[in-house]
């Protein structure tokens, strides 16, 4: 075919800036290099980051990747207009992940993909990302920003964050660690964290929430804050812990919530059962199940409930680990135990917990 125009085209013309992307790798630069750690320089503009695990002072280190995002929390925070924060969450996703194979997060590397690069826009959540590092311990050496005009309406944007950290061989977290006996700590949440959104936007719109106004729990912050409140970093209150040798599995509670997250650490002759009255569910979490009519089964499979990070101890270190991580500013509560059985959990309540009337049961076998 041939072109008999006289018409000259730009990338610019199909929606795409270069110099725009540029000026942004350049605007961030400052926050990355804030995250650098032994091992890493967080210089960013390379067609690769390095990391030196010798510098970082590992002997015989296996490395765990991990990748993740924040699903529809993003649309949450667009819609609210709430970008300082959701960088947070991305890192914490893929972190907290890390961490309960028994690694120390090292580095993270962003993608922040959109129709039209918002330059502001795309500072205010990349710094989110970078004080998420900070928190974590591990340096942002490198990124994606992809400006795809006709993929993405306008003033949307998706995010992926992916990490890679490091554990010595002998401290690796294995299924093999735990036994029948075993205590089951729960280390609190600070809200919804990144899963379950689907749900809470149908709610939403459902029932016609104004999330500009006071949450009916929580007068002193609107509704849109504490739906958006960050996922809580793990990474610092475990770490030494783990490098004492007194923790036998951590479980992330992502999607699945406690029913499907916690057999995930477990051997196939272990199985884990939760007292859901060993905790009061937060108010957010109340909320939610009110709103939503939804059973105890349903909030057990698709919330965190309060939990943000199971942690399995064998008894005789239960009390060093719990006082630890409450020292270091974690709220913990014993809400189980690990008993003989087929692998997987049960979580149960008593008559008046979890908005039920009568005593509750709820079982995944994995």
């Amino acid at each position: 075919m041939t072109n008999n125009s006289t018409q000259k085209y730009s990338y610019a013309d199909a929606g795409v800036s270069i110099a725009t992307g540029n000026a942004l790798v350049k605007a961030i630069a400052p926050l990355a290099r804030a995250t650098a750690r032994a091992g890493a320089n967080a210089d960013l503009g390379g067609f690769g980051g390095f990391f030196d695990l010798k510098a970082a002072g590992f002997n015989d280190p296996l490395l765990v990747a991990a990748n993740d995002g924040v699903g529809t929390k993003v649309k949450l925070a667009i819609t609210g207009n709430r970008h300082d924060h959701v960088g947070i969450d991305l890192v914490a996703m893929c972190v907290n992940d890390l961490i309960v194979q028994g690694a120390e997060p090292l580095f993270f590397l962003d993608y922040f993909a959109s129709g039209h690069l918002d330059p502001e826009l795309a500072k205010r959540v990349i710094a989110g990302i970078a004080e998420g590092c900070k928190i974590a311990g591990c340096a942002l050496i490198g990124g994606e920003t992809a400006e795809m005009p006709g993929l993405y309406a306008d003033g949307d944007y998706d995010l992926a964050g992916f990490s890679v950290g490091a554990v010595e061989r002998s401290q690796v977290l294995e299924a093999g660690r735990v036994r029948a006996g075993d205590i089951i700590l729960g280390m609190a949440s600070s809200g919804v964290h990144s899963n379950g959104f689907s749900l809470v936007r149908k709610l939403a719109e459902g029932q016609k929430w104004d999330l500009k106004a006071p949450a009916p729990f929580k007068k002193d912050t609107l509704l849109i804050d504490v739906l958006m409140e960050p996922t809580r970093i793990y990474v610092r209150s475990l770490l030494p812990l783990i490098r004492q040798n007194v923790i036998a599995a951590l479980a992330h509670i992502t999607g699945g919530g406690l029913l499907e997250n916690i057999p995930r650490t477990l051997p196939d002759n272990c199985h884990a059962v939760i007292d859901a009255n060993r905790w009061e569910q937060p108010d957010l979490m109340q909320f939610l199940q009110q709103e939503g009519n939804l059973d105890p089964a349903e909030m057990a499979r698709t919330f965190n409930c309060g939990i943000g990070m199971a942690v399995i101890v064998h008894p005789e270190d239960a009390a060093t680990v719990q006082a630890a991580l409450r020292e270091a500013g974690e709220s913990v509560y014993s809400i189980g135990i690990i008993e003989k059985g087929q692998k997987g959990c049960t979580v149960a309540g008593k008559a008046g917990s979890w908005n039920s009337a009568s005593d509750w049961k709820v079982t995944h076998n994995g």
